[in-house]
C-alpha cells in the first residue's frame, strides 16, 4: 500500500471516529502535549484524564511547573506510578524555561530528561506540526499486525523495522491528525485483545488479519520470572496517634516520595526504634502484601508499632514527619503506602 493511500484511509476515519475531545487536545500547547504524552507513558487514557486536569489546574503552564516543589508535583502525581516521569518532568521543564523557549527540534528534545524519540515526535508532530513519526504502544502494534512483523517490539530489531514503517507512512500534511489517528487506531480498534477489525481502516491490507493471525502479532516479551524481594515497613504510631513517614531518596523505586522507613526483618525495625529512644509499648505484625514493580515483586510486611516518644523526636525534619492517617493526601505518597494508610485509618475510626 502506498504512504498516500494508507494516509487517506488512516486520516477518513479519524474524521468520522477519531477523539478529538480530550483535555489535552483542547488549548494546545507544547507543553500541555509533552505533559499528556508523559502521562500516557505505560498509562491508559481514562486514568490520565483525571490526573491531567488536576495537574494542568495547579500548573498550567511550564513556568508554574519549573517553580514549584518537587514535593507539589510529586503529590500530584501520586497513584500514577513510575515516578521518575514526574521528577524528570520537573526537570526538564525548569531547563526549558532556563532556555527561554519551548525546544521544537528532535535534537533538542531528546536530550531533555524523560524525552524518547516517540515523545519527541508527539510533541513535534502535534504542537508544532512537523512531520515526525512516533512508535508509542500502540502504533507498534498496528503496524506490526498490518505488516505481520515478527518478533517482540521491544528487541532491537522489530523496533528498528517498526521505526522504519513509521517514518515511511508518517505524512506532511495534517501530521498532527494523522499522529493521533493512529495512537487512536491502536487504542480503540486495533486492540490488544478482541480488536475490532471490520471497523479498521487497513482491514483489507492487514497482513495479519488475512492470514488470520492477529493474535500472534506483536509478540509477547519473552517471559521472565521476576525476583521477588522481601521488606518491613514499619507503622510507627505515637501517643498522638501520628504515624512516622520517612522521605525517600530522589532516585530509584518511588523516587522523593512519602513513605515508611524500610527494614530487612523485624529485629531491624525494633533495634530501629531503640536506638532513636522510642519506647515499643506494643507491636504487631499485619498480613504481608505483594506490589509489583516491572522488574521485581516486593512483598512488604507492614509492622504496626506503637511508641510513648512525643511527636517531636529529634529527627530531620527534612526527610522524617508525623502524620495522621487522615492527612496523607497533602502528601506525595506511593499508592499501596497510601491504600494501607488510608485502612489504618478507618480502623482508627472504627476502633473510637
Amino acid at each position: 500500500m502506498k504512504p498516500s493511500v494508507f494516509q487517506q484511509g488512516i486520516l477518513e476515519w479519524f474524521d468520522r471516529h477519531g477523539r478529538k475531545d480530550l483535555p489535552w487536545q483542547k488549548d494546545r500547547t507544547p507543553y500541555r502535549v509533552w505533559l499528556s504524552e508523559t502521562m500516557l507513558q505505560q498509562t491508559q487514557v481514562a486514568t490520565v484524564i483525571a490526573y491531567f486536569n488536576a495537574f494542568t489546574e495547579k500548573f498550567p503552564d511550564i513556568e508554574s511547573l519549573a517553580q514549584a516543589p518537587i514535593d507539589d508535583v510529586l503529590h500530584l502525581w501520586s497513584g500514577l506510578g513510575y515516578y521518575a516521569r514526574a521528577r524528570n518532568l520537573h526537570k526538564t521543564a525548569r531547563l526549558i524555561v532556563e532556555k527561554g523557549r519551548f525546544p521544537d527540534t528532535l535534537d533538542e528534545l531528546v536530550a531533555l530528561p524523560g524525552i524518547g524519540l516517540s515523545t519527541a515526535g508527539a510533541i513535534l508532530s502535534i504542537a508544532f506540526k512537523k512531520s515526525h513519526p512516533i512508535l508509542d504502544g500502540n502504533v507498534k502494534r498496528v503496524l506490526a499486525r498490518f505488516k505481520a512483523v515478527p518478533g517482540w517490539p521491544g528487541s532491537s530489531q522489530v523496533s528498528k523495522e517498526l521505526w522504519l514503517l513509521s517514518t515511511h507512512y508518517t505524512p506532511v500534511d495534517r501530521v498532527a491528525d494523522y499522529t493521533q489517528a493512529m495512537m487512536d487506531l491502536g487504542a480503540t480498534i486495533c486492540t490488544r485483545t478482541k480488536p475490532a477489525c471490520h471497523a479498521c481502516p487497513l482491514k483489507d491490507n492487514c497482513l495479519a488479519r488475512i492470514t488470520d493471525n492477529i493474535a500472534a502479532f506483536p509478540a509477547p516479551k519473552p517471559a521472565k520470572r521476576l525476583p521477588v524481594r522481601q521488606q518491613v515497613f514499619l507503622l510507627l504510631r505515637n501517643r498522638l496517634n501520628q504515624i512516622l513517614l520517612e522521605k525517600r531518596p530522589p532516585a530509584g523505586i518511588w523516587g522523593g516520595l512519602w513513605s515508611l522507613p524500610e527494614f530487612d526483618s523485624i529485629e531491624a525495625a525494633t533495634d530501629w526504634c531503640m536506638a532513636r529512644n522510642m519506647p515499643i509499648i506494643d507491636q504487631k505484625p499485619m498480613a504481608a502484601r505483594r506490589h509489583t514493580f516491572s522488574h521485581y515483586h516486593l512483598d512488604f510486611t507492614p509492622l504496626l508499632i506503637q511508641t510513648d516518644n512525643p511527636s517531636n523526636i529529634v529527627m530531620d525534619a527534612r526527610q522524617t514527619v508525623w502524620y495522621k492517617a487522615e492527612q496523607i493526601h497533602n502528601l506525595g505518597i506511593a499508592a499501596p503506602i497510601k491504600l494501607l494508610l488510608q485502612q489504618q485509618s478507618t480502623i482508627e475510626d472504627n476502633d473510637d
